[in-house]
């Protein structure tokens, strides 16, 4: 029984389509490697078939099953069945490459395809009734925590020069020990390649680089090697990062990429835009950096002073700033202080301003820049004042604007 099939009876019926008639399919991939080192079932499945896009059309429609050709220049249809999307790949062979893409040919051998993969723990195959297939010896480095490319490291890094950022990376998922000695040496050899790669897809490696169990550890030796600061624009500022992961688990808060970017490289405006160039960043990305680039709130601040400045900012910015702030500082992480501003944002319910235009207009101002300014004055005379809802608190504050 294949292990990756139980309770997904979707999966099931997508392999019994595309296994047998003279074509074989297998899982392949992150969910056989996923579920060899124990860390669970993963959503998403991609399968690898002998049979060509056509076939796998053809099969999937009389199963009744949804095909889409998501990508079939490249061999890839993706099967829905019972909503969940599965992607099929016929199996290739890399023919040419220019270091950021390949020109592939289809073929039916299942040696050739492991061969022009990445990383020997990416070319792990599960056939349908559950067998292991492990043709480069990807077993035994998933379970070593061994993160090798398969064959020689700078001619499959010269195939495709993303693998250098994909090396640090799965390393910092799953790697144990130090980095591969060849692989880390090739890195270094052929780093003026990143130079050729998209923009896109540096940014989508190292946002999940960031997040990555060993992130701290793997930026550090990226540091060393002199592959961080072209991905940057400047050198990392590691040792921050590596304190907001201590600070982000203290607190019980989950991984966020885009605040693990800000404590690596931003202290004003010119960081987060020359990070905006150089990553493609998105714009919700962009002015969430941009929010950093100013006065963070500190544990010296009196209670108003910090809600004020939550209010202001808002709950993600002012979370942000708290954070990369306490890791910037020498308090140990369990500071009572740091740790009370640090979880304010989620703490205190944020308040609305209850004041409006028609409380004004019932005083007699008309509609124009002079309502606009009193309800400014107003807002701010309520902040001031440590929000007061009470209704002698706010005529007061009507009277006043």
């Amino acid at each position: 029984m294949n292990p990756l099939v139980a309770g997904r009876p979707g999966l099931a019926r997508v392999l019994a389509a595309l296994d047998g008639a003279g074509e074989e399919a297998r899982i392949v991939g992150g969910a056989v490697r996923d579920w060899l080192i124990g860390r669970g079932l993963r959503s998403d499945i991609d399968i690898a078939t002998t049979a060509l896009p056509e076939e796998v059309t053809a099969r999937a429609k009389s199963a009744g099953l949804k095909p889409v050709p998501t990508g079939i220049e490249h061999g890839t249809v993706t099967v829905i069945a019972d909503g969940e999307p599965y992607e099929v790949t016929t199996l290739r062979e890399d023919v040419e490459t220019d270091g950021r893409r390949a020109r592939v040919v289809f073929g039916r051998s299942w040696a050739h395809d492991a061969q022009r993969r990445d990383f020997t723990m990416n070319a792990l195959y599960l056939t349908r009734s559950g067998e292991l297939v492990d043709l480069v010896g990807g077993a035994a480095d998933a379970k070593a925590g061994r993160v090798r490319f398969i064959g020689d490291a700078d001619t499959r890094i010269r195939e495709d020069y993303l693998r250098i950022l994909r090396l640090f990376r799965f390393h910092a998922a799953f790697g144990r020990g130090p980095l591969d000695p060849a692989a880390l040496a090739a890195a270094i050899r052929n780093r003026e390649g990143l130079d050729q790669l998209s923009r896109e897809r540096v940014r989508a490696e190292l946002m999940k680089l960031l997040v990555a169990p060993r992130a701290p550890e793997t930026l550090a030796q990226m540091q060393e090697a002199g592959l961080l600061a072209p991905l940057l624009g400047r050198e990392g500022e590691v040792s921050t990062f590596a304190r907001l992961v201590e600070v982000e688990s203290v607190l019980g808060l989950a991984p966020d990429a885009v605040r693990r970017l800000g404590a690596l490289t931003v202290r004003d405006e010119a960081d987060v835009e020359a990070l905006r160039a150089g990553l493609r960043l998105s714009n919700a990305e962009g002015a969430r950096l941009d929010a950093l680039a100013g006065p963070a709130p500190t544990p010296a601040m009196c209670e108003k002073g910090q809600k004020a400045f939550l209010y202001r900012m808002g709950r993600e910015a002012f979370q942000d700033r708290a954070l990369i702030a306490f890791a910037r500082s020498n308090a140990p992480l369990d500071d009572e202080g740091w740790q009370a501003l640090a979880t304010l944002a989620a703490d205190w319910p944020i308040p609305v301003f209850p004041l409006k235009a028609g409380d004004f207009l019932a005083r007699g101002l008309t509609p124009g820049p002079a309502l606009g300014a009193a309800l400014k004055r107003a807002e701010e005379a309520w902040i001031d004042a440590g929000f007061p809802m009470e209704a002698q608190a706010l005529e007061g504050i009507l009277e006043g604007a």
